[in-house]
């Protein structure tokens, strides 16, 4: 079982995913978005390479709980991909996840500009591992 975290945002999208035995998540890239012809196509391979089950999502929302514009571009995102690939969309509350990241990448000592490079593949990591423990939660 592959899974493939996303964090969708305007310039980039992070990219994890996880161990065959869906426990730990690792960041593997984040994508430069071109176009969307482009950005679906780098998915789709990333997706064959890994044999990605289904891809788990970062949905932003506003701390009240209500899905804002940006939440709206990745959902309108996420239906592009379900229009080019074949693979189960799973959304994920992804609120604080690029703080949590930033934060980690600060204890970790990380220079500015190597934080801003890996900010969207760390997020993307949180995304999933968030998912997969919920996961192994439930399944108790």
């Amino acid at each position: 079982m592959r899974i493939m975290g996303l964090d969708l945002g305007d310039k980039t999208i992070g990219i994890a995913v996880c161990d065959p035995l869906g426990f730990t998540a690792q960041g593997i890239t984040t994508i430069k978005r071109i176009s969307i012809k482009k950005d679906i196509e780098e998915l789709k391979a990333l997706c064959d390479k890994y044999q990605v089950e289904s891809l788990v999502v970062g949905l932003p929302k506003n701390m009240n709980g209500t899905i804002g514009p940006q939440g709206e571009k990745v959902m309108n995102f996420c239906g592009k991909i379900k229009d080019n690939i074949d693979i189960p969309i799973i959304y994920w509350d992804e609120r604080l996840t690029t703080v949590a990241a930033h934060r980690a990448m600060l204890e970790a000592d990380l220079s500015r500009a190597k934080r801003k490079k890996l900010v969207d593949k760390v997020a993307a990591t949180y995304i999933l591992q968030g998912y997969l423990d919920n996961l192994s939660i439930t399944k108790k």
